[in-house]
């Protein structure tokens, strides 16, 4: 089965020539055109009635947590954080300094093109094409080491007079399952083709990854987890004997710093993972990630030739200091709507959950953890995200050849699960797993291996009413 690739990307438009270049600075450029994201904000938060919650949701955007009060300063760096993740950026030079330095190769213009609302990320566009969601990661097999052309991420885009780096098609593999009470399951697993690519193939030992956009609601939460109660889930060893050997990503020999967001747990906070995003999604620099030409290498003359966007009074950077603050402050606020409505009863959700702790699932999946959120908050905070942040063998089925820092490629990081109600439709269909194979949450399950084979087979062997109350307990999650 083939899938669509990305569209050509369209060329940059340059600006007319009697416009004028001045653009406003400091919280001035930053405040600007912000009021309507207020607007915004405020009226995303009203929830839907009741009877509105079990109707069809294709679109949801990410609110600001209602726990966190009604401080002024706090709500309006919110508010413009918000107008960060929905600008839409341009390659330099152009009329607004302030918002220019795109690229020169990229893979979307926004944050929100990737993570649309800020939530879960979507395969294909309205049109049929592959989605900005979905990226193609690279490394070389042995080590992961950037292609020494290409890099470490494939660019699909490009502003004028650079080319891109190339594209990509997807193909499935279809297979199928037979579940106990002779329910046949169709999987799919998603091969990358790539084409035209500017510099020819990738080096002979280069090999590729997919990666979907996740959700961004949460992240706060999950960066204000205490180390210690992440570090004693783990037992890499499995001393306990259970077979499930959960591991922290240490990033460093030291172990003094480790992973938590990405599919991987590359990234070890919350601002790490959002200047990454910018650096490699989208060209764009940064404090953490300073250069202007972001995935460019030094073999992309075209690209390390092409105009950046830094300049002295935004601090040589791209995304000042003061915006990465604000962006960062507005996704670890972000919490997902209440809703949609479950359409079980509260009975077979609490059997689902029951299900769910006999299956063994809560071995990977951590239910909750008590936090310090916001921080220097007076009181502790319990969260369910439903992970334990860990490093884990998930078999063969999700295996990849891709090797991302100290991470295997049979290893991943459990995904919270909080969101799920979100991340499916009312018929339960979505994009599930680290690069969207999964069409739904039986899908999703049935992928797991490795540490996770026995929760899989006990799914596998449950009768359909246990089965379906699993996946409405998940679906309200």
């Amino acid at each position: 089965m083939h899938r669509p690739s990305r569209p050509k990307p369209s060329l940059f438009r340059g600006r007319p020539a009697n416009e004028d270049r001045r653009s406003p600075s400091g919280w001035g450029a930053v405040i600007l055109g912000s009021a309507i994201f207020f607007t915004v904000l405020t009226a995303g938060a009203l929830l839907a009635p009741a009877d509105e919650a079990t109707k069809p949701r294709r679109v949801v955007k990410v609110l600001r947590d209602p726990a966190l009060g009604d401080d002024a300063v706090a709500r309006m760096e919110n508010v413009i954080g918000q107008s960060i993740f929905e600008r839409i950026w341009v390659s330099a030079p152009s009329s607004t300094e302030a918002a220019d330095g795109l690229g020169p190769m990229f893979n979307a213009r926004s944050c929100a093109a990737c993570h649309p609302g800020g939530a879960h990320g979507t395969l294909v566009n309205k049109d049929g094409s592959l989605s900005p969601s979905l990226l193609v990661r690279l490394g070389a097999r042995k080590d992961g080491a950037a292609d020494p052309v290409y890099g470490r991420q494939l660019q699909t885009e490009a502003a004028r007079g650079v080319p891109r780096e190339g594209g990509f098609t997807l193909d499935d593999a279809l297979s199928q399952t037979k579940l106990a009470d002779g329910t046949i399951v169709t999987l799919r697993r998603p091969t990358v083709t790539l084409h035209d690519m500017a510099a020819g193939p990738l080096a002979p030992d280069t090999v590729t990854g997919l990666r979907l956009a996740p959700a961004i609601h949460g992240m706060g939460p999950l960066d204000s987890i205490p180390a210690k109660a992440i570090m004693a889930l783990a037992d890499p060893d499995d001393k306990d004997g259970d077979g499930v050997s959960g591991r922290v990503h240490w990033l460093d020999a030291e172990q003094k710093t480790f992973g938590r967001f990405g599919w991987k747990a590359i990234m070890p906070s919350l601002e790490a993972q959002n200047s990454h995003a910018f650096f490699a999604d989208m060209g764009l620099s940064t404090p953490l990630f300073p250069d202007a030409y972001g995935e460019c290498t030094a073999r992309q003359t075209a690209c390390r030739a092409a105009p950046s966007g830094a300049s002295p009074q935004f601090e040589d950077l791209e995304v000042t200091s003061t915006l990465v603050k604000v962006l960062d402050r507005f996704v670890a606020e972000a919490v997902l709507p209440a809703g949609p409505k479950p359409l079980a009863d509260a009975a077979t959700l609490e059997k689902g959950r029951a299900v769910f702790a006999a299956a063994g699932c809560q071995a990977c999946h951590h239910p909750g953890y008590d936090i310090e959120w916001p921080k220097g908050a007076a009181m502790k905070r319990h969260i369910s995200p439903y992970t334990d942040l860990l490093l884990h063998d998930m078999g063969d089925g999700l295996a990849e050849d891709l090797i991302e820092d100290q991470a295997e490629g049979r290893e991943w990081r459990t995904a919270p699960l909080w969101g799920l109600r979100w991340a499916v439709d009312h018929q339960g269909q979505g994009a599930l797993l680290h690069d969207g194979r999964a069409r739904n949450i039986l899908e999703a399950i049935l992928w797991h291996g490795g540490e996770a084979l026995p929760a899989r087979d006990h799914v596998a062997n449950l009768s359909a009413n246990d089965r379906q109350a699993l996946i409405s307990f998940l679906s309200s999650l």
